[in-house]
């Protein structure tokens, strides 16, 4: 019920004895429920036989809150309906307390009170809607509805009568009730006024003869309500008296008088009259208003939404205020108003149209705005804000500053915040800082601060002056954050960037800086510096063979050893994996250097004990250059020094040298060769030349072995003995090695187009090109795309390479064998073979390297070796061909020893492919 009528005790003893009757009649149970003033559903009355949790059941279930409990003389907070563009409104606080007896009163002039959330939360570009919510009123039962009374309405008019709960989607989770019939109440104006329930707590209880005697109840309560209205009415007209004429003023003049927009509607939507307000902020004249509806005005979008606030307005019964932000062409033009829409009956209760007031709130609600944002971002700050008074007392804190410092607002309102002081600042800090802070009205920086469990912490801060009117200082604001983390974070990352983090040491940034200021010093004080680099040898093989882990084991224990025997005021630092450099000074010659090396090279005589129990030893190659012999520049120093170990490592590890001038020239042209590399096959600068091989016996070509030639336009002819390890070394050597086998099968396809047969082109192939796990299929793209067939393609690999990874290499080479690829193990007896695996390999042919075919036959232990690989060979079943036969008495034993084949300066020196018409048939 939302109109303000009473409703004697008389009639609600009336109603609820017809409810009982019908009731009586139909073997069902009945509730009489009503809408109050709060927006709240409440039981009016109940049959007798009605229990306390159907009723409240019953509420819930037409609340929308099905998970509400029993809350007798209780009441949730008011839940007010608007327009699609609706915002939350909070209800004001009023102390409960129960009806009389007597009579039931729903009140609907109690206070509206709009919230400052709700009103922040309402700006839309048209407009936003909302009733605002009353003083609640109680009853015995009353809960708060999550529909708007509108939707409630028509949700109970469209299924009246429900003769199974279960089987209806609205009512089914309401297990106290199996069958129900809901009729909508309403006074004679329109507006709600609860609804009259009958059902049964089984299915089926209910049907449509109760339905019938439900309506004519219904009919009757509505019918009474409309005389209550006018009997109301009449009384108040009475009591009010005659309205008096003396000096009035006409209603126009009177609206007209008002800032605020007045104007009026009847019952069919249309405008009856309007105030000059209006007229100028619709911009238009009084003549083109009234007689027109909203949607002629405004057109249908906007008029919706004020014809929705009108419908609120006209179903609750009573004033509603409705906030609106009118747009304007641009946003700072943007109005906030206030509306407040009430419904008009006449003397019969009967509803005749809509009053509404709109008056500008846009400064209040700026202010409001301002207020809000300030309050919650102070409350919500992270970092911590205190306020002082111009004498710098503390006059208030917010929540962030006692999470940060510890201290409670009561604690520190009226303290000066020298409590904090850390003691780290001196009085000349202070006088800077508040000169400063007088002169510029502003101050930041760093402070360092106490808790008030006394530890003290790091503050980046900014202090404010806040003027009055006249421009007097009235309040100091400080607003700060803990940078306790931030430096830490600061430190670790120094940490991270100068050291490193394996074993703590220096790292090479590090290291350069302290090896320029070294520099420096002893430039100025003429003193002497060694830089020594030191390079563990073959530590892959323990990584390899260990795993990682161990390896950093050994090499945390090797820092600590060599940091014990270098001077307090000597460096030593981890620049790489297994690379530390150590700066000694206080030498004065070669012989102070050599002194400290052999103390360095001490700790690799004891063995490494790791954590699997294992006693691993560890060499090192050394290398050293002197300040200032060997550069007067940290740079030059270090690279120097670089040199030098890798000569102790050319010369066989685990040993160490001194800097010389040569191996910078040896440096500079090996950068030279490998930068030239680069460019080789571009410039097609690479070509390959041919060499035959022979049968021994009748000394026919049987095949011939392509070899690379480079020759650079700078450089000159350079020999593969000089260029295939660089390659090899950055990285160029498979790039070089598909070049060669692509250009060997072109030349094999020229030579079998012009009819001349030449048996295999042998092609050597590289370790790094054989490990690669895509070599099988780029022989075979060589291939298709040459057209070269497989039976005239030989492949040589070096011993050494296949037993880097002899199972890979098995699995290889009999792929490419199955091709038709013949294959053959180059320089043999240089190597280390392992027979188990040499058998298992799948090659056709072994090549005896030309360091033993050299001094035969004379050499004793050279034709010992020729003899037992021949016979090894021919053992498994191989073909044996002798490279480096350059003479007739070398070509005569391996034939007599019954060698197969031979190639070598005795028959022909490599050639390009035009020279070698008569090795061709």
């Amino acid at each position: 019920m939302m109109i303000d009528v009473p409703i004697s005790q008389q009639e609600l003893d009336n109603w609820l004895r017809d409810v009982n009757l019908v009731a009586e009649i139909s073997n069902s149970k009945a509730i009489l429920i009503a809408w109050n003033a709060a927006g709240e559903l409440s039981s009016m009355l109940s049959s007798d036989s009605a229990a306390e949790s159907e009723i409240q059941a019953i509420l819930c279930q037409l609340s929308g809150n099905h998970s509400a409990k029993t809350l007798p003389i209780a009441t949730l907070s008011a839940n007010t309906s608007s327009t699609a563009t609706q915002s939350k409104a909070t209800p004001s606080t009023a102390t409960p307390s129960k009806a009389t007896t007597s009579e039931l009163t729903f009140n609907p002039s109690d206070t509206f009170e709009t919230s400052v959330d709700a009103q922040l939360a309402q700006e839309q570009l048209v407009s936003s809607t909302e009733p605002i919510s009353v003083l609640p009123r109680l009853g015995h039962h009353q809960i708060t509805s999550l529909l708007s009374v509108s939707e409630l309405t028509e949700l109970v008019s469209q299924s009246q009568l429900i003769i199974d709960t279960r089987q209806h989607s609205d009512w089914r989770t309401c297990s106290a009730i199996g069958s129900v019939i809901c009729l909508s109440l309403a006074w004679p104006s329109g507006a709600n006024f609860g609804f009259l329930c009958f059902y049964h707590n089984e299915a089926h209880g209910v049907d449509s003869k109760t339905l019938q005697l439900a309506k004519l109840i219904s009919d009757s309560i509505q019918r009474q309500l409309g005389e209550i209205l006018s009997q109301h009415s009449a009384a108040q007209t009475l009591s009010r008296g005659a309205p008096s004429c003396v000096d009035a003023v006409d209603l126009q003049t009177f609206i007209d008088s008002f800032e605020e927009h007045i104007w009026m509607k009847n019952a069919a939507g249309i405008y009856t009259l309007c105030n000059r307000s209006v007229e100028k902020a619709w911009e238009m004249p009084r003549s083109e208003i009234v007689g027109k509806s909203d949607v002629e005005l405004f057109g249908a979008e906007i008029a919706n939404i004020f014809l929705e606030g009108d419908r609120l307005a006209i179903e609750s019964g009573m004033p509603i205020i409705v906030a609106e932000c009118l747009d304007g062409n641009e946003a700072k033009n943007h109005l906030w108003l206030e509306t407040l829409k009430l419904p008009t009956l006449n003397p019969q209760g009967e509803f005749v149209g809509v009053i509404g007031m709109t008056r500008n709130i846009s400064k209040h609600k700026a202010v409001e705005e301002q207020l809000t944002l300030a309050t919650n971002v102070f409350k919500n700050s992270v970092e911590g804000v205190v306020v002082t008074d111009r004498h710098g007392n503390i006059t208030d804190v917010n929540g962030a500053f006692f999470e940060i410092t510890g201290y409670v607002r009561e604690e520190l309102l009226g303290q000066n915040p020298r409590i904090f002081s850390s003691g780290r600042h001196d009085k000349a800090f202070f006088d800077k800082l508040w000169n400063a802070l007088l002169a510029n009205g502003k101050w930041n920086g760093e402070i360092w601060n106490r808790r008030k469990n006394g530890t003290i912490f790091p503050q980046n801060i900014t202090i404010s002056t806040i003027y009055d009117e006249v421009g007097d200082v009235r309040y100091f604001v400080a607003v700060f954050a803990d940078i306790s983390a931030q430096k830490e974070n600061e430190a670790q990352l120094t940490h991270l960037a100068y050291f490193d983090p394996l074993t703590h040491l220096p790292n090479r940034m590090k290291f350069m800086m302290q090896l320029k200021q070294e520099v420096r010093q002893a430039k100025r004080l003429n003193l002497q510096l060694a830089t020594v680099m030191i390079d563990v040898d073959l530590f892959k093989h323990i990584n390899d063979s260990f795993g990682h882990s161990i390896g950093d084991e050994m090499l945390v224990e090797l820092a600590k050893r060599l940091r014990s025997q270098v001077g307090d005021q000597d460096v030593l630092s981890r620049i790489g994996g297994d690379e530390f450099v150590a700066l000694i000074s206080g030498i004065d010659n070669n012989e102070d250097a050599t002194v400290a090396i052999n103390q360095l090279r001490q700790v690799f005589e004891q063995p490494f004990i790791v954590s699997t129990g294992d006693h691993l030893r560890l060499t090192a190659s050394m290398g050293v250059s002197l300040y200032p012999n060997d550069g007067t520049d940290a740079d030059t120093l270090l690279r120097n020094a670089d040199a030098a170990m890798y000569r102790a490592k050319n010369d066989g590890r685990n040993n160490y040298a001194f800097y010389t001038e040569s191996l910078t020239q040896q440096s500079f042209e090996h950068l030279k060769l490998q930068s030239a590399l680069y460019g080789a096959i571009e410039q097609n600068a690479l070509y390959l030349m041919y060499q035959p091989k022979l049968d021994l016996v009748s000394r026919k070509t049987v095949g011939f072995e392509a070899l690379l030639r480079w020759h650079d336009p700078q450089l000159g002819l350079i020999s593969p003995a000089v260029f295939i390890p660089v390659a090899e070394k950055i990285g160029l050597i498979h790039e070089i090695g598909l070049w060669v086998l692509e250009t060997a099968c072109r030349q094999g396809m020229r030579w079998l187009s012009e009819g001349k047969h030449f048996g295999r082109i042998a092609v050597n192939v590289a370790g790094q090109q054989l490990q690669r796990s895509s070599f099988v299929d780029d022989v075979k793209r060589v291939l298709a795309e040459t057209g070269l067939p497989a039976k005239h393609l030989e492949l040589e690999v070096t011993e050494s390479v296949m037993m880097q990874n002899p199972d890979l290499a098995i699995r290889d080479l009999k792929l490419l064998g199955d091709l038709g690829i013949e294959l053959s193990v180059d320089d043999f007896g240089t190597g280390y073979s392992s027979l188990n695996y040499l058998k298992k390999l799948p090659i056709h042919k072994l090549k005896i390297d030309q360091s033993f075919v050299r001094d035969i036959p004379f050499d004793t232990n050279n034709t010992a070796i020729a003899k037992a690989v021949i016979a090894l060979g021919h053992a498994l079943k191989l073909d044996i061909i002798a490279e480096g036969v350059e003479t007739k008495e070398q070509a005569d034993f391996l034939q007599q020893n019954q060698c197969d084949q031979a190639q070598g300066y005795l028959f022909s020196r490599p050639q390009l492919p035009e020279d070698l018409d008569a090795f061709l048939s």
